[in-house]
């Protein structure tokens, strides 16, 4: 299996251990999937030309993942800046709102549409300004799309009709609103809908049969890219042909597993003061 991941990156700068560690969704999904068995993954983005943009492109380099169609721009890459709350969580304090990439949007050329058709699956997200490219690129290969908790009617309506796959944050919905949540999703075109509920683990509809899945026990340092080596994982897996059940399973073991170590997948770097 052969995973692209396009859009959003960041350094998740850690406050009370004054590191840096590479982060963002499309690009966690891109390093996890890697790290769950895939053949090979890619990231496309645009990096800012500063140490943190330096710091991602040698991690990205260094878990030999492809970056060949990588962007470095004049600027300042994307920067979360986190911290611990009162129950040992991670949680956003403040951002840069995404740096240089969130003022210069990609653009894709035919080279780089060529390139993605070499691929199973894209990956991208709510964060990567992407949503305009979706028609071209759904004709082309299956699209996975991570709308965190940040979607709207207006945005479902949008991008639902060209993906495969749609994950969404949901641990604030009731039971009842997932069911309904199901329905509108695969009403406008999308047969795979994922639910991350956190500690009430995962609920799924596969071409609207439902499936659950609880979350496997971890000795929990970091909570932080557990969602995104989910998403990694059951895409990884499900698309190796593994029945959803077990492809599940396999998604919330991957997610223990980072759980227990700082940063999405590790990597962190010192901050020079």
């Amino acid at each position: 299996m052969k995973l692209i991941a396009i859009g959003d990156n960041v350094v998740d700068i850690y406050k009370d251990r004054n590191e840096m560690f590479p982060g963002g969704n499309a690009l966690n999904v891109a390093v996890l999937s890697k790290q769950s068995g895939a053949e090979k993954t890619a990231f496309i983005g645009i990096v800012g030309n500063d140490t943190e943009g330096d710091h991602i492109v040698e991690t990205l380099k260094a878990m030999e993942i492809d970056i060949s169609k990588i962007r470095r721009a004049v600027g300042e890459s994307g920067k979360a800046y986190v911290d611990l709350n009162d129950d040992g969580d991670r949680v956003f304090i403040s951002s840069n709102k995404g740096g240089i990439q969130s003022r210069l949007k990609l653009k894709l050329t035919e080279d780089d549409y060529r390139y993605i058709g070499g691929f199973d699956i894209l990956h991208t997200s709510i964060y990567s300004s992407l949503d305009d490219e979706l028609p071209t690129l759904k004709k082309m290969i299956p699209l996975s799309y991570d709308f965190s908790n940040h979607f709207t009617d207006e945005i479902l309506e949008k991008v639902c009709p060209h993906l495969t796959f749609a994950i969404l944050s949901g641990s604030h919905l009731s039971p009842e609103e997932i069911d309904e949540l199901f329905l509108r999703i695969h009403s406008l075109g999308t047969p795979y809908v994922l639910v991350t509920r956190g500690g009430e683990g995962v609920s799924a509809s596969i071409k609207s049969e439902v499936f659950t899945q609880g979350i496997v026990e971890a000795n929990v340092v970091d909570t932080l890219g557990a969602g995104d080596s989910f998403i990694a994982a059951f895409l990884t897996n499900y698309l190796q042909q593994y029945p959803v059940k077990e492809a599940l399973r396999m998604a919330a073991d991957r997610a223990a597993r980072t759980c227990e170590v700082h940063g999405a997948f590790g990597y962190g770097k010192q901050l020079i003061l």
